[in-house]
This record gives structure tokens, C-alpha cells and sequence, in this order.
């Protein structure tokens, strides 16, 4: 870390991706005009941006300190590492960082990541499904505006009151989702072996096994880490235990979930309703009956930050370089042992 008390300016550089919504970069979508100034005022900053295309310029920067990335960064190997021998510290504005920690965490280089900001707004967006689906809204909306049902005999679910909601998996954004949950009187239900009874209690939620989640909720959330070992975890004998009119949200990965068995259950249960943030493959296939399925809501991956949101990103990453300058470990540090767990 930095040494304690020192404030001078660290030779510093931007590592992203190229090209993104019509932008200039990857940089300049998450950093913007005045953290980009903010960063150039505490460091003394190279002028160009690092990206995948240039890293033939890596020779250019031997006296490099410290790195401020984002979506896009290069991977840099032993080789690329060779050349940045005075390389410190990256701060990561995005979150998980799998593609390219472990040279990093092997030098000794400090890294942080932002998925702690990166998990508030898909916690938002999917308290906002939760509380929609407990109302019944998605089948409501189908009975109401496409099959034209008169008022009341269109679907109205149970309400956001005393319903059992399940989350699948106890990361950072289930917890930042549960924090949200406890303004409204639902009952919690969690999925996670690695979580203890005590630390399940301290959380105000009730820890159940996959089985029971998808038997008992009338809404289930998953956020499970994106592990191998989880691909086509929820499967058709799970989705087969589904309550009457039960939603599923899948803001998590999309090939945790076997689209053949999910597709083939919302044929047969025409009462049930998927939110799908992610799909496996994303987009679906161009035939894919989660196109045309009238149970299904299709998103475009929007539930992690975006716009104004990313903007968040970037002040975690400059909250953490202000914490490595004065001599404290980052709060937002990532350790070899993290990153198995980090989504």
C-alpha cells in the first residue's frame, strides 16, 4: 500500500476497453469529464488511454504506479508485467476482475474492484421485480392489456405482505438486496451452504435448501456467483416445484439456469412468470422460444450499472485510491482467496 502520510502525485494511466454506446471508450463511459479531471489533479496522469489495441506502448511506461481501469481492461501477463516494473496498485472501477487478477495478486500488486457499487443497482432492479411480482403485475399486465380480460378476472397476486420471497445465493448483491427487503414485511428465505445459521439470523433471513426455496417462495431471486460448478444448476426439477403464479428472476448468470427445461416448464405452467436479465447464450438464439413465450420478460442485461449509475463505479475506485495514497488497505481490496467467491 501506500506508504502512510504520502501525498504526492502517483504516475498514473486509464486501462479500458474501446468503443462503447457511440463513446470515445470504455474509460470515458465510466469515468466521465469531472472524475477523469479529478483523477489528473491527484496523479500526474499519462495522456492515452491503455486499451487491448496499444499495448505495444506498455514500454512507454516503466515508471507507471498506479492503474485506474474498467470494462475492457487488457489482461496483463508476466511478459506485460515485465514492463511496468514500478506498476503499485489498481483500482478498478467494475466489477469482477476473474479475466485478469491473478498476475496482479502474484506481484503483490494491490487491486480493488467495484462490485460492491456494481451490486446496488441490481439489487434495485430486482427489489422492483420482487415487489411487482408479489402484486401479480407481469400476469396481471398479460390477462389486462393482451388478452383483454375484464378487470376482475385478470390475476392479482398475494401482495407484499408476509409472502415468502427466496434468494438464491448470499453475495454481495443478495445482501445488498435483503437490506432493501427490510422496509416491507416479506419472509426472506436464503440459499447459501456456506452461510451459518448465526450469520443467517444476524441477516434477518431464514436459510433454506434449493428444494425448499423453489417449493416455497412465490418469488425467487437468483444472485448464485458465476462458478463453473453452478452452470445448469436450476433445473427442470426445480422449476417443476414452483408455487401457482410463482415468479422466477434471473438477474444472476444465465447459464446457471437450463433454458430447455425452463422453457419447456413455462409451456406446461402458464401461471408462472421468468424475468430474464441474463440468458445463456445473450442474446437467446435468434429462434429461441423465450422470444415469443408470453410468461417470459426478456431485458437486455440493464440490471448492473449503466448511464448515470456508472458513475458510482468510478468514485469507488477514486474512494480506494485515496485510501491506498494514505497508507490504509482499500476497503474494497481483492485477495487470491476472494476471488471464488466474487461474481
Amino acid at each position: 500500500m501506500g506508504a502512510a502520510g504520502d501525498l504526492r502525485r502517483p504516475r498514473a494511466a486509464f486501462f479500458g476497453g474501446q468503443q462503447l454506446y457511440g463513446r470515445a471508450s470504455q474509460v470515458d463511459y465510466v469515468y466521465g469529464p469531472a472524475r477523469r479531471a479529478q483523477i489528473a489533479q491527484l496523479t500526474e496522469l499519462y495522456p492515452q488511454e491503455i486499451h487491448a489495441g496499444n499495448l505495444d506502448r506498455l514500454g512507454e511506461l516503466r515508471d507507471l504506479e498506479v492503474i485506474f481501469g474498467t470494462w475492457g481492461m487488457p489482461a496483463l501477463d508476466a511478459a506485460a508485467l515485465d514492463q511496468l516494473p514500478e506498476l503499485r496498485a489498481v483500482f478498478y472501477a467494475a466489477g469482477t476482475v476473474h479475466s485478469f487478477a491473478r498476475p496482479l495478486l502474484e506481484r503483490g500488486i494491490v487491486l480493488t474492484s467495484a462490485w460492491a457499487a456494481n451490486a446496488i443497482p441490481v439489487a434495485e432492479f430486482a427489489l422492483a421485480q420482487i415487489l411487482l411480482g408479489c402484486k401479480g403485475y407481469f400476469r396481471n399486465v398479460r390477462d389486462y392489456g393482451e388478452r383483454r380480460l375484464p378487470a376482475h378476472d385478470c390475476y392479482r397476486g398475494p401482495g407484499i405482505y408476509e409472502v415468502p420471497v427466496a434468494l438464491i445465493g448470499a453475495g454481495q448483491v443478495a445482501r445488498a438486496l435483503i437490506e432493501r427487503l427490510k422496509p416491507f414485511q416479506l419472509q426472506v428465505l436464503l440459499v447459501d451452504p456456506f452461510l451459518s445459521p448465526e450469520e443467517a439470523q444476524a441477516l434477518g433471513v431464514r436459510l433454506v435448501s434449493l428444494e425448499e426455496a423453489f417449493g416455497q417462495a412465490f418469488v425467487v431471486s437468483n444472485h448464485l456467483p458465476n462458478l463453473p460448478e453452478l452452470q445448469g444448476v436450476i433445473d427442470r426439477q426445480l422449476l417443476a416445484l414452483l408455487q401457482p403464479g410463482a415468479v422466477l428472476i434471473n438477474t444472476g448468470r444465465g447459464a446457471q439456469v437450463v433454458e430447455q427445461d425452463l422453457i419447456a416448464v413455462l409451456q406446461e405452467r402458464p401461471d408462472l412468470t421468468a424475468l430474464l436479465d441474463v440468458t445463456f447464450p445473450e442474446p437467446p438464439d435468434a429462434d429461441s422460444l423465450l422470444y415469443t413465450l408470453p410468461n417470459v420478460h426478456l431485458s437486455s442485461h440493464i440490471a448492473g450499472s449503466l448511464n448515470n449509475e456508472v458513475g458510482r463505479l468510478a468514485d469507488y475506485a477514486i474512494e480506494a485510491f485515496l485510501q491506498w495514497r494514505a497508507g490504509k488497505t482499500p476497503r474494497y481490496a481483492i485477495t487470491q482467496e476472494m476471488l471464488a467467491r466474487l461474481a
